[in-house]
C-alpha cells in the first residue's frame, strides 16, 4: 500500500514538474492578447486554453491555419505559422494550469 502511494504520489510530481518545463512560445504574443499569457482568458467569449489536451490544441490550431475552421480572426491571428511553431503554442497553453472552475 505504501509503495502504491509513493508511487503516485511521484507520478503527481513528475506531471507538475513538466508542466512548469514547457519553454514561452516565441508566438505567444498575439495569442495572449486574447487568450491570456497564462491560457484564462478575462475577454467575454474568447475560450481559456490553460489545461486543454494537447491533442485537441493541436488539432485545433491546424484547423484554423488551414482554413478548416473557418474563423476569420483566427485564421488571421495564426496566418502561416509552422507545424513547430504550432506545437509550441499548444504544448504552452495545455501545460498550463487553469485556476477558474467551470461555470454551470
Amino acid at each position: 500500500m505504501r509503495i502504491s502511494l509513493l508511487a503516485g504520489l511521484c507520478l503527481v510530481a513528475a506531471s507538475t514538474l513538466c508542466a512548469q518545463t514547457v519553454p514561452r512560445p516565441a508566438r505567444l504574443g498575439l495569442c495572449a492578447a486574447c487568450h491570456g499569457a497564462n491560457g484564462e482568458s478575462t475577454m467575454p467569449g474568447v475560450p481559456n486554453l490553460a489545461g486543454q489536451r494537447l491533442d485537441y490544441l493541436r488539432d485545433a490550431l491546424a484547423q484554423y491555419r488551414d482554413g478548416r475552421r473557418d474563423v476569420p480572426v483566427m485564421r488571421t491571428a495564426i496566418g502561416a505559422v509552422s507545424a513547430a511553431d504550432l506545437d509550441a503554442l499548444a504544448r504552452w497553453y495545455s501545460a498550463q494550469p487553469t485556476t477558474r472552475q467551470a461555470q454551470p
